[in-house]
């Protein structure tokens, strides 16, 4: 039986992903967490033997998370679910320790298949995100400005982007609109731009938003 812990900070997903699961015969959610940080505890007192975490949640978000668990345990295969496209935060995700990466939209049709592969030692990606991975490791390409944003940069980025206020971002990553201000101006100093709107137009260019 694999013992499948779900973290995400919307019910209903929960609930949903829940009765995916808990049909079959070889899966079973064993546990919950609305939020990174009752996550995290929860991995320090049980055994699990997956991973299905929302990369969008309020305080410790997916990505910080993410490298939390692979300090408490290294060998513990993660699928990340998202609503935002691939384009956004896959290759991030895999690169901090992911074993697969799923949008939300294909989650019905392919989670299972997705928790079993990654289980027994194997990676979970689509065609499509192969073929940006494969991209990726081509050490000859130039790389876009944008990769050189810190991961908490590039969120408050695709957000800012995605047409939401400084304090609508703080609000959703629990931080101070004066720290969401400091990202800012850092974000564009590093992408040498002056405004929110040459950023929304940049992240469109690039297929982010």
């Amino acid at each position: 039986m694999i013992k499948t812990i779900i973290a995400d900070d919307h019910t209903i997903v929960r609930e949903g992903l829940k009765q995916i699961l808990n049909e079959t015969a070889d899966v079973r959610v064993s546990d919950e967490a609305k939020n990174g940080g009752e996550l995290l505890s929860k991995l320090r007192r049980g055994k699990f033997d997956v991973v299905v975490l929302d990369i969008s949640m309020p305080g410790a978000n997916g990505l910080d998370a993410l490298k939390q668990i692979k300090i408490i345990d290294p060998h513990l295969p993660v699928l990340v679910l998202s609503m935002h496209p691939e384009e956004q935060y896959a290759v991030r995700v895999l690169k901090a320790g992911a074993a697969g990466y799923l949008t939300k939209e294909s989650a019905s049709e392919e989670l299972l298949k997705a928790i079993r592969r990654i289980v027994s030692g194997g990676k979970y990606v689509s065609p499509s995100l192969a073929e940006k991975l494969a991209v990726e490791l081509d050490t000859d390409r130039e790389r876009p400005l944008y990769e050189t944003l810190s991961d908490r940069e590039y969120q408050v980025f695709c957000m800012i982007a995605s047409g939401r206020t400084a304090t609508e971002v703080a609000e959703e990553l629990s931080l101070s609109v004066k720290t969401v201000s400091t990202y800012r101006s850092r974000i564009l100093h590093k992408l040498h731009m002056a405004n929110n709107a040459q950023l929304t137009h940049y992240a469109i260019k690039n297929g982010l938003v």
